[in-house]
């Protein structure tokens, strides 16, 4: 009898709504992982962010994992739970920041822009790109540096073949005669300038800074303008009219 009562006693407090605990496999056990893991993703997205500020403001080799902690406000022992180093730290933030520039420059890049006349297109081309870089300077440090993990010059390099192909294939629609050997030292030349006008750019605040964005612009320009003109087969009437010389 008492066997009885005692499971009677079990089945009364379910009936009152009073929960019984439950082991790892129950609904309670599982919410507790994936609040600790929720937890440790935005712990990873704090320590990321204060790696970017951190790379942007040093560089690479002068940031530390201890000036990062810092930056984040936690301890190291706390930033080493989720990265065993600095160069763990920047090949993911290096993951993250090559995914957003690819879409980036991939909207840039957008091929309704051959239909504007030249000083339009730089500018939808460009400032897409350049805010990106201005937004993000750790992703030009981590692109750039001489002794950045290999990991990230290895993908750089891939993303530089590929932005090289894709102002090929600007340029190809609006010089469509022009020999492939030529059209190939046309965009690998307009992308330097745009490399070497960035780093000004990116040394610069302010107006200055605007006022190098013109200069980068106005250099593409006149590189281009007499290969292109007003006479590419693919600008759209309104955009010979419109044209800006």
């Amino acid at each position: 009898m008492p066997e009885a009562r005692a499971k009677k006693g079990a089945a009364g407090d379910g009936a009152t709504g009073k929960p019984a605990a439950e082991g790892p496999g129950g609904s309670a056990g599982a919410a507790r992982p994936r609040r600790r893991q929720a937890r440790g993703e935005a712990r990873i997205a704090q320590l990321l962010d204060a790696a970017a500020t951190v790379f942007g403001a040093n560089g690479y080799t002068a940031s530390s994992t201890n000036a990062i902690a810092r930056e984040a406000g936690v301890s190291p022992g706390t930033l080493y739970q989720f990265f065993p180093n600095k160069e763990a730290i920047a090949v993911e933030l290096g993951d993250q920041l090559l995914h957003r520039w690819r879409d980036t420059y991939g909207a840039a890049f957008d091929q309704s822009h051959i239909e504007l006349p030249l000083d339009r297109m730089l500018d939808a081309v460009l400032d897409p790109l350049i805010a990106f870089n201005c937004e993000n300077p750790a992703f030009f440090v981590l692109m750039h540096g001489s002794d950045i993990p290999g990991r990230i010059t290895e993908e750089h390099d891939i993303l530089h073949t590929t932005m090289l192909s894709r102002v090929e294939g600007i340029l190809a629609d609006y010089l469509p005669d022009v020999p492939a050997t030529r059209l190939h030292r046309v965009a690998e030349m307009a992308f330097m300038v745009f490399k070497a006008g960035l780093d000004l750019v990116l040394a610069h605040e302010g107006e200055e800074r605007e006022a190098y964005i013109q200069e980068m612009k106005a250099a593409m320009y006149r590189y281009l303008d007499p290969l292109i003109g007003d006479d590419s087969p693919h600008l759209a009437p309104h955009a010979r009219q419109d044209h800006t010389p």
